[in-house]
């Protein structure tokens, strides 16, 4: 009986050890960070199909489970930044993005170039890609809502993004991509 006994405490500590594991990976997950594998190439050359990256949900504070709240973060989204966000035109997938434009700001794409407020961007993250004219809001002006953000990809030519479907809520950002960890030649810092 007595080695019954212990057999039972064996296989309930591995358990127990492995709910714990469980419980501690789903909370550094849900407000820490979260790995994200690169489906398209509506990011090249920043990021090309297959890398895996690291996403930040603490740099603009993660969102509460099953509510639209936020826990407060480090700062806002800032122009440039590569980010994780779910689109308005598919609520069920997450998408990655340059953020180009915040609430306020009026938004023209001109001969490949991106202008904020009447003044092209030189920002070399967003000058040194050429964006096209498409979409419902890729043509003439546009003006982005408070509260909202217009992203773009750095392949212009193979990137449905705000051009097409809109402005993103705040509430739908996921976080900030921070780092490529595979495949080893690609590991680095995302600018």
């Amino acid at each position: 009986m007595g080695e019954k006994k212990k057999k039972g405490g064996w296989i309930r500590e591995w358990v127990e050890s492995i709910v714990i594991a469980a419980a501690i990976a789903i909370f550094i997950r849900t407000f820490f960070f979260q790995i994200y594998k690169i489906p398209t190439t509506s990011m090249v050359p920043t990021l090309k199909p297959g890398d895996k990256i690291f996403v930040s949900k603490l740099t603009y504070g993660p969102k509460i489970p099953f509510t639209d709240l936020r826990l407060p973060g480090f700062r806002e989204p800032q122009r440039g930044e590569v980010v994780v966000f779910i689109p308005p035109n598919e609520r069920d997938k997450a998408y990655i993005k340059r953020l180009i434009g915040l609430g306020g700001d009026h938004i023209r794409i001109k001969d490949g170039n991106i202008y904020i407020n009447g003044k092209r961007v030189t920002d070399p993250r967003i000058a040194g890609n050429f964006y096209y004219n498409e979409g419902k809001y890729g043509v003439g002006e546009i003006v982005v809502p408070q509260g909202k953000y217009f992203f773009l990809g750095d392949n212009s030519l193979s990137s449905l993004d705000s051009r097409f479907w809109g402005f993103v809520d705040k509430k739908d950002i996921i976080g900030k991509a921070i780092f490529i960890w595979w495949p080893p030649p690609r590991i680095g810092m995302i600018e």
